[in-house]
């Protein structure tokens, strides 16, 4: 008996699954880096700072940077370790379930194919998170890249990425490994034998299968990432790892027809790290606390669909997220062993729907978008214990909250003569609390910060106006904003050391406390530009981010008013060039200024202002296969990046000079 044809299946080009940018998208803010663009650095988290207004919450890039401090924010009205921006991969959140902050070794340039950040507050199809944009990253759907370097400071890196059609289906995978002696953050006589190098050791695996279906494409992820460094103080180490698996099933909209998205995804993480403190003279360190394990779990579930008829498009979506972890720790280092143990955790969610839309019609666009979310903090818990008796010393359990936020947003373009386009937007979000915040203490050098389970979410509200005009020369563009968030999470300094303060214990001379606390209100008035001129061989850029913003403590923090954002600096500038200066050999350089910031809420411990200098050169050995030699702050410029309270200062790494081949297909 002959078995039946299967049914026919619709021809589908095979690429990674996501629905096509939204048009509402160019009603916004939005600024879009290239693979071309990715190509030029080692880390992804070093091409997107590139750009004016990106904030990484120090000067430090994830070369040498904490786990907890690798948290990114747009427009630097107000930084944070746990980073006021969502950042996606193929609309799976990046941002870590338990910290918010975002490891930036799990993804090589490599293996993306672009990015693109929309600043201000996200709200439509983002939700929470999303306070100050969203930055979404595209993983390669297309071609092969490799990358393999040595260089200064011992580094050394080797990263592919490749995608291969194997019948019905597309298999994309990526390694990378990554490995720096580091150096020592502080410099001259203020150095001691306390001080070591920032050390790095990362590696990252991931991988894709994309099948063509009758319901539309599948795509099935999993992705696995650890990494190992030294903090730059002896006996002060930070190990974090996590996977993520992750599946999306899209059928994109064609002509007036239906398109949808149906994903889910589940990310785990884990991060050591251990603190010292640090004797006057910097002579020795003492162990001050180990967090030995912070295991944290998120899930997640998203789902739109999306039709355009004529010159209207619309989006109705709803999506899922939860977060549940814990840190456990040991602290009160006394008599050569530690005194306390610590476990503090919980759980977050938010459930969240969405309607969103634009409408084009001649010269205009207009685009909206409304949000009603649900969010929840629950099973909250900090259990303190006497490490040599099992004694109670502490067991609070804050009460289980929750509310709900409306937030949206409503842009307007015009097309004007000339190729120019003038837009109008404003728009709202929120961001909840992490586990972090909520829950976790934390300790650099003789600084502590306590954590605190009653912060209530984060709102922001904007306006924007902005021109630009694109041609075939070059591009030139200009926005101005005003923003602000109101309870915004600020480490609000409650005493300096030597004292025992009721939380937080002891605090030695030279040291801090501070409590995460909602602070009132963050305004910010700030203006954008950038521009681009391709002159022959030669194209030039430029770009510059003014954002001056200010703290109101209000009655909870008096003290911070008229205060400006602890590492957010007002002035931020970048100038680029390159040049094909024969036929097998290009240059690009870049250099970027920004003025001072502040370390701390009081704005007592300044940051100097600094310029860096990056600078490529590429022979392209075949076609296929080019040779390059780069530096990085090659002026070796002192960047300064950190200051403890009586006065030492850290500094960004120095001038490294590195050699590699790249092949790109």
């Amino acid at each position: 008996m002959p078995f039946d044809s299967p049914p026919p299946v619709e021809q589908v080009i095979v690429t990674a699954a996501r629905l096509p940018p939204a048009a509402a998208e160019a009603a916004f803010s939005a600024v879009h880096l290239s693979e071309r663009d990715l190509a030029t650095t080692q880390r992804v988290d070093e091409a997107i700072s590139r750009t004016p207004g990106v904030s990484l919450f120090r000067r430090t890039s994830s070369l040498s940077a904490n786990p907890t401090t690798q948290g990114i924010s747009l427009r630097a009205i107000a930084p944070s370790g746990a980073g006021r921006t969502l950042v996606t991969l193929d609309g799976v959140p990046l941002n870590d379930p338990f910290g918010g902050w975002v490891i930036w070794s799990q993804l090589a340039p490599e293996s993306l194919s672009g990015v693109d950040i929309v600043r201000g507050a996200g709200a439509g199809p983002y939700g929470a998170g999303a306070l100050t944009g969203v930055i979404g990253l595209k993983e390669r759907d297309a071609g092969i890249a490799g990358d393999v370097s040595v260089g200064e400071l011992g580094s050394r890196r080797a990263s592919a990425a490749a995608v291969s059609t194997l019948g019905r289906f597309e298999v994309f995978g990526a390694a990378l490994y990554d490995k720096s002696d580091g150096y020592v953050p502080v410099r001259g006589d203020a150095r001691g034998a306390a001080d070591t190098r920032t050390d790095l050791e990362a590696k990252s695996i991931s991988g894709r299968i994309d099948m063509a279906t009758g319901l539309g494409l599948l795509s099935l992820r999993g992705g696995f990432f650890e990494e190992d460094r030294g903090a730059g103080l002896v006996g002060a180490r930070a190990n974090a790892s996590g996977n993520v698996l992750s599946a999306t099933l899209v059928r994109a909209p064609r002509g007036q027809a239906l398109g949808w998205r149906l994903q889910a995804w589940r990310r785990t993480s884990d991060l050591f790290n251990s603190s010292v403190a640090v004797a006057a003279d910097r002579s020795f360190t003492t162990p001050a606390n180990s967090q030995d394990k912070t295991p944290a779990t998120g899930w997640g579930l998203n789902g739109a669909l999306r039709q355009k008829i004529g010159g209207v498009e619309w989006e109705l979506g709803a999506d899922a997220r939860l977060n549940d972890g814990e840190e456990r720790e040991r602290y009160g280092y006394s008599g050569g062993t530690y005194t306390r143990d610590r476990v503090a955790g919980g759980k977050t969610s938010v459930v969240g729907a969405y309607a969103d839309g634009s409408w084009t019609t001649g010269p205009w666009l207009v685009a909206g978008g409304l949000r009603l979310d649900h969010w929840e903090t629950t099973d909250g818990f900090r259990v303190e214990r006497n490490a040599l008796t099992g004694a109670v010393l502490v067991d609070r359990r804050p009460a289980d909250r929750d509310g709900e936020v409306v937030s949206g947003r409503l842009g307007v373009t015009r097309e004007i003569a000339g190729d120019a386009v003038v837009r109008l937007a404003g728009y709202t979000g929120f961001r909840p609390a992490s586990l972090n915040e909520l829950y976790r203490p934390f300790r650099v050098g003789n600084d502590v910060t306590e954590a605190n389970a009653a912060l209530e979410p984060e709102r922001l509200e904007g306006l924007e106006a902005g021109v630009s005009r694109k041609g075939a020369k070059g591009l030139i563009e200009a926005t101005a904003f005003w923003n602000r968030i109101e309870d915004p999470i600020v480490n609000v300094t409650l005493g300096a050391g030597p004292a025992t303060f009721p939380i937080g214990g002891f605090i030695p001379a030279g040291g801090v406390l501070r409590q995460r606390q909602n602070a009132g209100t963050i305004d910010a008035v700030g203006l954008e530009g950038r521009a681009d001129r391709k002159v022959g061989a030669v194209t030039l850029s430029s770009a510059l981010s003014v954002t001056d913003a200010r703290v109101d403590g209000g009655s909870t923090a008096p003290q911070l008013t008229g205060k400006r954002p602890a590492q957010a600096p007002i002035w931020s500038a970048t100038a680029g060039l390159s040049a094909e200066l024969t036929d097998r050999l290009t240059l690009a350089t870049d250099l970027t200024w920004e003025g001072k910031r502040f370390e701390d809420d009081l704005n007592s411990r300044v940051l100097d202002p600094a310029y860096r200098l990056d600078a490529r050169l590429n022979w392209r050995v075949r076609p296929l296969v080019t040779a390059y030699v780069a530096g990085d702050n090659l002026l070796d410029a002192n960047i300064q990046t950190s200051r403890t309270a009586d006065g030492v200062a850290g500094y960004a790494a120095p001038r490294v000079v590195r050699v590699g081949l790249r092949l790109a297909i």
